[in-house]
């Protein structure tokens, strides 16, 4: 073979493997484009769906029509305005940055939620800033701190298998937190993601927060009683303990022997006095009844001082609102 005829052959030979290279190269690629869709397919799927009553501004941040309960009126928002007044009001503006935003990634979960299944009380309005409704709502205690910490948190939630988990929190857990069932008397079936855990707590936390005692009166008792269905008794001659939660907290309480709903009667008689279900003694004597306990709230989700207390350790927003629940993701919507 000549000179000329090599040079074709070689030529040839060379097209032939460009050819081969680049049909590798382009089953490669559509490979690796396949898996990113499917990466970017498995983050679509556990991001939840903002509710579709909520119009979005231009910056793809929903709207709200929040009644202002010192005001009585309502006024239109963006979410992230509104959540500043939320966290300014449910935890201390001079906590740790990182407890400050953890709680605004749980009122942030907390506003969506109650948008997608519920509706206000207050007709034409999405959410309201009375507590019995939604949070506590506080915008005279906004400082550059919480706005730090929603800005920083800027569209982020908890996420549970592509869907908005019910984002409880409480002051204390007393030790260690409980389900929703055994907690809050929750009717429904008991959410995958609750979960009993330490609680972590600050040694911050105040004495009275940690352990209390409160005493009520025999007529106090016996009107809680009545308000929770407990209509026939007349006189208190003993209170126990009945049946308990994995977290040691009281879930059903016997008043003269007869079982009544622990977490009903603490909403009954005053939940600021008495703080938790997690009794740890109950006392009948001079006409009154004295329990003693541990912890402040309902002990489902977050305690705000075991947020402090995770702060502390240098743990971060997103590491702390995950430790508290099962199976969740944090995830940025907008």
């Amino acid at each position: 073979m000549n000179r000329k005829g090599k040079r074709t052959v070689c030529a040839l030979f060379a097209l032939l493997m460009a050819i081969l290279l680049c049909g590798c190269g382009s089953a490669g690629g559509a490979e690796e484009g396949k898996d990113a869709d499917h990466t970017e397919n498995r983050q679509a799927d556990n991001l939840p769906p903002l509710p579709e009553k909520l119009a979005l501004n231009k910056d793809g941040v929903p709207l709200l029509r929040v009644y202002q309960v010192d005001e009585e009126e309502t006024k239109e928002m963006d979410l992230e305005t509104y959540l500043l007044g939320v966290v300014a009001g449910e935890m201390k503006n001079d906590w740790p940055m990182e407890a400050l935003k953890a709680q605004a990634i749980l009122a942030r979960t907390f506003v969506l939620k109650f948008c997608t299944e519920k509706e206000s009380k207050y007709h034409g309005a999405d959410i309201s800033t009375d507590v019995e409704e939604a949070q506590a709502y506080d915008a005279t205690g906004v400082n550059e701190r919480v706005e730090q910490a929603v800005a920083e948190t800027r569209g982020m939630v908890l996420s549970y298998h592509g869907e908005f988990p019910y984002a409880w929190f409480h002051a204390h857990s007393g030790g260690a937190t409980e389900r929703a069932v055994e907690g809050l008397n929750y009717e429904k079936e008991e959410p995958g993601y609750t979960k009993v855990t330490q609680g972590r707590e600050s040694a911050q936390a105040p004495e009275d927060t940690r352990e209390w005692r409160a005493a009520f009166a025999e007529r106090e008792m016996i009107e809680a009683l009545g308000k929770i269905g407990v209509k026939d008794i007349r006189q208190i001659s003993s209170v126990e303990i009945g049946k308990k939660g994995e977290s040691g907290r009281a879930v059903t309480l016997r008043v003269n022997g007869e079982s009544v709903s622990a977490p009903e009667l603490r909403l009954a008689l005053d939940a600021t006095k008495l703080r938790s279900t997690l009794i740890t003694d109950i006392d009948v004597q001079d006409g009154k009844v004295v329990f003693s306990g541990k912890g402040y709230g309902h002990g489902v989700g977050m305690p705000q001082w075991g947020a402090y207390g995770m702060a502390e350790e240098g743990k971060t927003a997103e590491e702390i609102v995950v430790y508290y629940f099962n199976g969740v993701t944090v995830e940025k919507l907008w």
